[in-house]
């Protein structure tokens, strides 16, 4: 099967040896968004609740480039360095998603790239064409 590698400008560029998404047949693998401003890759400044949304605008930016949305994602992995922000993940992710929402794992680690907060993965369904 052949794979279709997604880049877009919109979104934070890879900071390393990876592609921001891949296509294979009609899913699309999303690599982690960590709240990099994608014009500055740097982090976002308010907070956690600023971290979370641009975490969302970035996956929701490379979806777009996909051809897809985020109502598209099938699987996402949320991972926190403070389980505490668990109740304003859920809050915020109920004004990005609508039901049928998605599956969905919520990790706490001890630390992310960049001394980011949160990051998220995800797989879509996202058939070519």
């Amino acid at each position: 099967m052949s794979r279709e590698v997604i880049q877009t400008d919109a979104a934070p560029a890879a900071i390393g040896p990876y592609s921001q998404a891949v296509r294979t047949g009609d899913t699309l693998y999303l690599s982690g968004q960590i709240p990099l401003d994608p014009a500055t890759m740097d982090l976002v400044d308010g907070g956690i609740e600023a971290q979370i949304r641009r975490v969302f605008d970035n996956l929701a930016a490379v979806l777009d480039a996909a051809g897809a949305r985020l109502g598209d994602i099938a699987k996402l992995n949320i991972y926190l360095t403070d389980l505490t922000h668990f109740p304003l993940v859920n809050e915020l992710m109920s004004e990005y998603f609508s039901e049928p929402y998605p599956a969905r794992a919520a990790i706490g680690v001890a630390a992310l790239p960049k001394g980011a907060q949160v990051e998220m993965d995800a797989i879509a369904w996202c058939p070519r064409g």
